[in-house]
């Protein structure tokens, strides 16, 4: 009894972080300007959502949601930042403070439906839990044995990508302004460093 109390502890006090971690990161999504960190908070979203999964018991689905959403969607989304390297100020938005009003008052009626939804619904809910071979472990035999290789390649191409968006993102950006003299086909060129270069032109 005391082993099987400690389990249902524990269980609760998972379900409270991981929901506060994703209630948390969700509204940074949302509410931060910095589009670097909003997708950075997105990957801790998809990790809160994974988490819920293995308490749930379902290891494959939340394996799933770290691979496809976390190792692929969300790195994605961090390449497009780092390359589109494009510094423009943000125009106010018309009426943005009612429009971020009604979205405020859209999104607490969504959750109280879905508050009375989960607390009106009659749950049933089965004390014994049957005893299920994990499908980790499984994945985990095919990808160290059978599919080690192409495993293997794909995490070598990420971690190329990773490292050309980077080099790409850290260029600083050439001037739009050409002086006088300078030959055009240089202007088009993406330099790796214009300001040293420009000054020693001069």
């Amino acid at each position: 009894m005391n082993n099987i109390g400690l389990g249902d502890g524990s269980q609760t006090v998972s379900l409270v972080v991981l929901t506060a971690m994703l209630i948390a990161s969700a509204m940074g999504v949302v509410l931060l300007q910095n589009i670097v960190y909003a997708a950075f908070l997105l990957g801790a979203t998809f990790i809160s959502v994974a988490g819920l999964y293995l308490l749930l018991n379902a290891d494959f689905v939340a394996a799933a949601q770290v691979l496809i959403y976390v190792g692929a969607v969300n790195i994605l989304i961090l390449f497009a930042i780092m390359l589109v390297n494009k510094r423009q100020d943000y125009k106010e938005v018309k009426y943005g403070a009612l429009r971020s009003v009604v979205t405020g008052v859209v999104c607490l009626g969504l959750f109280a439906l879905l508050g009375v939804t989960v607390t009106s619904t009659n749950w049933a809910i089965s004390p014994a839990i049957a005893k299920l071979p994990s499908t980790m472990v499984v994945l985990g035999q095919h990808f160290f044995s059978d599919y080690l290789l192409p495993f293997e390649l794909a995490s070598i191409l990420l971690l190329v990508a990773l490292i050309g968006a980077i080099v790409l993102a850290r260029r600083e950006l050439v001037p739009d302004a050409v002086q006088v003299g300078q030959v055009e086909e240089e202007s088009l060129e993406l330099l790796e460093k214009p300001k040293e270069q420009l000054m020693a032109a001069k």
